[in-house]
């Protein structure tokens, strides 16, 4: 019997009566600037819950590790990040969710998610539709994702890289409360691709995104107000 596939939500947690978790760690900065590892735990924000649930909803029998980097606020410093993504990596996680978009690049995380992908990790990340870029999407290797209100929940699309690698639907399910957007359509393509994964256990990343690429809905960018 193959192992399940491996999803690490790099969030701010996952509440305990949200989705089972396999293993959860998180990750701060202590009062001298380095970073600090220890048991997760509420998820204040109730965005980590959200996309674990959206994970689930596209891969039931997926394997969520919990790398819990927000508190109260979507801040985190980017080093923590990168021990999260550097914790998702050696725990196992074939997929590592990153719902969130920095403005500036920084070194440290750079180097996390070039880790990552030369160890055959799919990083899948959420870039807007419009504007400026952000960080970790724009870092080589890394799948974008962007809101397309044209797939319904279990559809993606093929942007091509315009405005991003696929879109899929950003709107949340159950009335979570909870803004979703691009963030949301992130979470939706991690938890597609751990099924495809979990359908073909040998198939690699590049593989992997291939077969999702093959059952886009739609293609090409979205174009707003045009019939």
């Amino acid at each position: 019997m193959t192992a399940p596939v491996a999803v690490a939500l790099v969030d701010s947690g996952v509440a305990a009566d949200g989705p089972a978790v396999r293993a959860r760690r998180a990750f701060a900065l202590d009062a001298a600037g380095a970073v600090v590892a220890g048991p997760a735990g509420d998820d204040a924000l109730g965005h980590g819950t959200a996309l674990a649930r959206l994970v689930a909803a596209a891969a039931p029998d997926a394997a969520l590790l919990d790398a819990q980097v927000f508190g109260t606020t979507f801040l985190a410093p980017p080093a923590a990040v990168a021990a999260a993504i550097d914790w998702a990596v050696a725990a196992g996680a074939r997929v590592v969710n990153l719902s969130f978009g920095l403005r500036a690049d920084r070194d440290v995380l750079r180097g996390a998610c070039a880790r990552a992908v030369a160890a055959g990790v799919l990083l899948v990340a959420a870039t807007p539709a419009r504007g400026a870029p952000v960080f970790p999407a724009s870092y080589p290797g890394v799948v974008r994702v962007s809101g397309d209100t044209r797939c319904g929940a279990g559809e993606v699309s093929d942007l091509a890289g315009d405005p991003a690698d696929l879109g899929a639907a950003p709107g949340g399910e159950g009335g979570t409360g909870v803004a979703g957007g691009a963030s949301f359509a992130c979470a939706r393509v991690s938890g597609m691709l751990a099924a495809v994964l979990a359908g073909e256990p040998g198939l690699g990343p590049a593989a992997a995104l291939a077969r999702l690429r093959a059952r886009a809905a739609w293609r090409g960018r979205e174009r707003r107000g045009v019939a």
